[in-house]
């Protein structure tokens, strides 16, 4: 356990605190707005004042909205519009089915994942380079035994909106087992693309309570926009030893503004014949922001 606090006293001092971009809206740009109700518009602005900001939108023409309403206000990418369509933004543009890319959180912002009701993550941006997550399956409300892990990730920008690098791990255990030991994996990280389109390499070391491993596992994903609301993924593992020796998968993205699903399937490397793969469901919900 000493090695543990170790770790996480090393992933904390990683930490780096992000400032945020402040700017002024300016007349002509495209804006999407969102009320404390729940009202979304989507137009030009014309005009704005302290109490409130004038818009021309293309489904019911000009409207004027109160500040005080407004919830959200955000300048929108001219790549975001698509055939009069706002294609909103990945709501879960940091992580596969599973692995994570090298893309991180949004301080402040977080998301919940759950796949096949027991698998259960948390994640949270501490900065704009640095998150913590919290895992869980929940077998105490059968028995003593509860498997869970933390992820902690330090990323960061080479190119914006291109290019990022990271480096974190997958660090866990059985609590009430009777055994305290901690095993997981270290990895490193490059995810070239944005959170549309996008392929990552993953490279991490096995940890034990007794030693690092020291033949690597190999981790490709990629992920690729089609549609307003839909992306295909696959997420690939090759360990060490054989080619065979491995998992690949597939699966398709649902997403709306505000939640997704994981419809995937899970194949290992080599022949097994008559085997199609293992199902994967999950969802996830953003929050914070």
């Amino acid at each position: 356990m000493q090695r543990f606090t170790l770790l996480l006293v090393i992933f904390a001092l990683s930490m780096l605190l992000a400032m945020p971009e402040i700017g002024s809206a300016q007349s002509g740009d495209t804006y999407r707005i969102e009320t404390k109700e729940g009202s979304v518009f989507i137009g030009i602005l014309i005009s704005e004042s302290d109490e409130a900001i004038v818009m021309l939108t293309e489904s019911i023409g000009e409207v004027t909205i109160r500040r005080d309403s407004i919830r959200t206000m955000t300048l929108v990418d001219a790549d975001r519009l698509r055939s009069g369509n706002y294609w909103y933004d990945n709501p879960n543009g940091t992580r596969y089915l599973f692995a994570p890319n090298a893309i991180g959180l949004k301080k402040g912002t977080g998301y919940y994942q759950n796949t096949w009701v027991f698998f259960n993550n948390v994640n949270y941006g501490i900065s704009d380079h640095f998150s913590f997550g919290v895992g869980i399956v929940p077998l105490f409300l059968f028995s003593t035994a509860t498997p869970v892990w933390i992820t902690p990730k330090v990323s960061y920008p080479v190119i914006a909106n291109k290019f990022h690098i990271s480096a974190g791990a997958l660090l866990g255990g059985v609590i009430g087992s009777g055994d305290s030991g901690v095993g997981g994996v270290f990895y490193g990280g490059a995810t070239y693309g944005t959170t549309d389109a996008n392929v990552t390499v993953n490279l991490g070391y096995g940890y034990t309570d007794r030693s690092i491993s020291s033949s690597p596992v190999l981790n490709i994903s990629a992920m690729q926009r089609i549609a307003r609301r839909g992306y295909i993924i696959t997420e690939n593992y090759i360990l060490p030893g054989s080619d065979e020796n491995g998992i690949a998968s597939i699966g398709f993205r649902y997403a709306v503004e505000n939640a997704t699903v994981d419809f995937a399937l899970l194949r290992p490397l080599g022949s097994y014949n008559g085997f199609i793969g293992i199902p994967w469901l999950g969802i996830t919900i953003p929050f914070g922001g």
